[in-house]
């Protein structure tokens, strides 16, 4: 006999699994060394699926099954930087595959 052991039933309930988030933030990226350290956070965070860096709009775009409060705070502090969370899209299976009353063109 196996035995689930919940580390925090609080954060369980606060966070579903399953869902799908799209995120955009905003991070001061100066240079070029800045920008592949910050890919490199990036690409180590395993729940992070895919991923935009816009170097000149100074702009992260995130998405895949994560918290994004999470994920703000852990490229906060490796990085030290400012991040500003601008938009957060929760997406789930019928938003992905075509939900039909979202229809493209009219």
């Amino acid at each position: 006999m196996t035995k689930t052991v919940v580390s925090n039933p609080a954060n369980s309930l606060l966070f579903m699994p399953g869902k799908y988030y799209c995120m955009v933030m905003r991070i001061n990226v100066d240079c070029n060394a800045c920008c592949r350290k910050l890919r490199r956070i990036i690409l180590n965070m395993k729940e992070i699926e895919s991923h935009l860096i816009e170097k000149q709009q100074h702009s992260v775009y995130v998405s895949g099954i994560f918290r994004p409060s999470d994920v703000a705070i852990k490229i906060r502090k490796k990085m030290n930087r400012r991040v500003e969370i601008l938009e957060i899209q929760e997406l789930n299976a019928t938003t992905e595959e075509g939900d039909p009353n979202q229809q493209a063109g009219g």
